[in-house]
């Protein structure tokens, strides 16, 4: 840019060239703030971000091909795989789309504990959400509170179907296996322990003035953005407003399934009571309050299965067909990223594997419109800004 000056002794003007070069900056693949093997290319001037380009790949394993190849119940554990912090809420993704595909009809116990296990994940993966986003902005301390709760839903998690991460247990037709005696009961102990910390969380970031500082007003995404890009989930209610009647868009209330629509509770907007001055719609700050306030939600949906479990007809499974049935399904469930969706072909030759099989990836879609929400910030903005859509590559790249 040119920069003319007056010069006060001879009247002359004199021109200073004082332009500065573009640079191309990589963040990733190995970055923390990345979470994952994500390799974004930042376009900069000086400190100024004009251009994000995500680059994919690094994590490429070919599951849809592998879904076609495998018969649906042996492709389970390669869903667990995709969003490896929502692993139960994978599973129920795909099950229902087969289930679809077959005309199954599950019985009212298999969706009560489908709600428990997914609702109990849906919390376990917003807690990482909520630790590691501290940890993208210089904190630690969340990340140990988080975790500290997170583990005790592991291990309900582990008590009822034996592992810890890639769980296997919402299948075909319901679930692997009943749920132990006692379980119910250690889960109305951890929701009684866990309700009373979540202020805790509240303070040490929702109100911490330099967690504020870093995520008020930063990567706005307008409803009109997040809808030409297909976001969905807290990406997409971050940029949503109650005040002008805008939907309250999630699956679980819009397009009910495992009977949510017997369950009370409510589908999370952007509270404005809580928001401080400085916040705008659709930030980072909207962004990760959605996720912690449904945790609340969750928390309602659980106690309700609980007592629901108590009286529920019928068992934890019924029997797949032993071949598919020609035609194509499409389902799609509410993950903690947004909504999961999957595509399933039958063969027309009553074949055992689908003919097809394809995913749609709520992170896929959130990450799409990075590059517009990244413009215009400072390189320091750029991991809160991606940290604020949580997303887990295992998921985008399959």
């Amino acid at each position: 840019m040119a920069i003319a000056s007056l010069m006060p002794t001879d009247q002359t003007i004199v021109e200073f060239d004082v332009r500065t070069d573009e640079m191309l900056v990589n963040m990733g693949p190995q970055h923390p703030s990345t979470h994952g093997v994500l390799r974004l290319v930042l376009r900069t001037d000086g400190e100024i971000v004009s251009e994000v380009v995500p680059h994919l790949g690094y994590l490429h394993r070919c599951a849809e091909k592998i879904g076609e190849n495998v018969m649906p119940i042996q492709f389970i554990p390669y869903t667990d795989r995709m969003d490896y912090l929502a692993g139960m809420n994978m599973n129920l993704a795909y099950s229902l789309a087969v289930e679809k595909l077959c005309g199954m009809k599950i019985p009212e116990k298999a969706n009560v504990i489908r709600v428990l296990v997914c609702e109990l994940n849906r919390i376990a993966s917003h807690l990482v959400a909520m630790g590691t986003y501290g940890l993208d902005l210089g904190t630690f301390s969340p990340f140990l509170y988080a975790f500290r709760e997170r583990e005790m839903i592991l291990d309900l998690f582990e008590e009822i179907c034996g592992a810890r991460l890639t769980y296997s247990y919402i299948t075909i037709g319901g679930v692997h296996d009943d749920v132990p005696d006692g379980w119910l009961d250690h889960v109305t102990q951890f929701l009684d322990y866990f309700e009373p910390r979540i202020p805790e969380y509240h303070t040490l970031l929702t109100t911490n003035h330099i967690f504020v500082k870093r995520t008020a007003n930063i990567g706005i995404c307008s409803k009109e953005l997040a809808i030409q890009h297909g976001c969905s989930g807290p990406m997409l209610r971050g940029s949503l407003d109650r005040r002008k009647n805008d939907p309250e868009w999630d699956l679980r209330k819009v397009e009910p399934y495992c009977d949510y629509d017997k369950y009370d509770f409510s589908a999370v907007l952007p509270p404005f009571d809580m928001a401080p001055p400085e916040a705008k719609l659709g930030d980072c700050w909207h962004r990760y309050m959605v996720r912690m306030l449904e945790v609340v939600e969750s928390i309602k949906i659980i106690r309700q299965g609980l007592d629901r479990y108590k009286t529920a007809a019928g068992s934890h499974r019924i029997e797949l067909p032993k071949h598919l049935p020609a035609g194509e399904a499409y389902a799609e469930s509410e993950c903690p990223r947004g909504q999961m969706g999957f595509y399933v072909v039958g063969s027309p030759a009553k074949a055992q594997v689908p003919l097809r099989v394809r995913a749609r990836s709520s992170s896929m879609a959130n990450l799409s419109l990075a590059g517009k929400i990244c413009e215009g910030c400072l390189i320091a903005d750029i991991p809160a800004i991606i940290g604020s859509i949580d997303i887990v590559m295992g998921e985008i790249d399959r």
